[in-house]
């Protein structure tokens, strides 16, 4: 059933256009908490700059960070360098083809790992996204949540030999377009009581990089701005340069310039 509907419904992504196990690694990591239609542009732009994973590696920080402009979650793009700095370094450009080695590359988790394998190498195992969870739990549950190690054993046991790479590509594009319309996820949203985004730490700290995207800055500017445009507090802006800096987002050098890092 899977199958029979993807032929007809199936998505041309770029990333689907290549094996190359650096590229799978941006797409996933890009397409982490992201929307695959800002992904999509963002993708092709990062690869055009950085075409391989040597090109990354040997990049600056604050070009990849610069880029990475419009995306959000700043530190994948930290992670994206780190990994590429990993793969020259520990395994001279040759991306690992095994699970445990590719997951001791920064910021490489289970779900990244097997998505490389799949999607680079073709290996016959399973790999759990939300959409994949979303069709396990629904056909096999009657949509009623269960424990990863469950969903994961379903996972397992569903994957046809020999077609890992399209069972998964056909199962994201299923979840994310036809069960997403039968369920209506739009209507069935919970009311959550939480803050609106543009009054999130995650917003001002985009801010603050948007504008050393730009040029370096002091820091007193910085706290003035934020307070003028946003009327965060001295402390609060503080908070949250300081908490930049300790992601290894920006850094301070002396006469309290504030910077992205080289």
């Amino acid at each position: 059933m899977i199958f029979d509907w993807w032929k007809v419904n199936r998505r041309d992504l770029p990333w689907r256009h290549t094996h190359d196990p650096y590229k799978i690694m941006i797409s996933e990591v890009m397409l982490q908490q992201t929307q695959v239609q800002r992904v999509t542009t963002k993708f092709n732009e990062f690869i055009d700059v950085y075409p391989t994973v040597e090109a990354l590696a040997m990049a600056k920080t604050a070009g990849t960070l610069r880029i990475w402009k419009g995306m959000g979650y700043n530190r994948r793009a930290l992670y994206l360098k780190k990994a590429a700095e990993a793969v020259l370094q520990a395994h001279k450009g040759v991306f690992p083809a095994s699970e445990e080695a590719l997951r001791k590359l920064p910021g490489i988790g289970l779900y990244t790992a097997r998505a490389i394998l799949v999607f680079s190498f073709k290996r016959d195992i399973a790999m759990v996204d939300t959409n994949i969870r979303k069709i396990i739990t629904h056909f096999f549950f009657q949509d009623q949540k269960q424990p990863e190690k469950i969903i994961q054993e379903v996972a397992d046991q569903l994957v046809p030999k020999g077609k890992s790479w399209e069972w998964h590509q056909a199962l994201m594009d299923y979840g994310a377009i036809e069960l997403s319309r039968k369920l209506k996820v739009y209507q069935v949203y919970k009311v959550i009581k939480s803050k609106p985004f543009i009054e999130s730490n995650r917003f001002f700290r985009g801010r603050i990089m948007d504008k050393l995207r730009e040029n370096d800055r002091k820091e007193k500017d910085m706290r003035r701005l934020l307070k003028q445009e946003y009327q965060k507090d001295a402390e609060s802006a503080s908070n949250l340069i300081n908490g930049l800096i300790k992601d290894e987002l920006i850094v301070r050098s002396q006469g309290g310039i504030i910077s992205l890092p080289e």
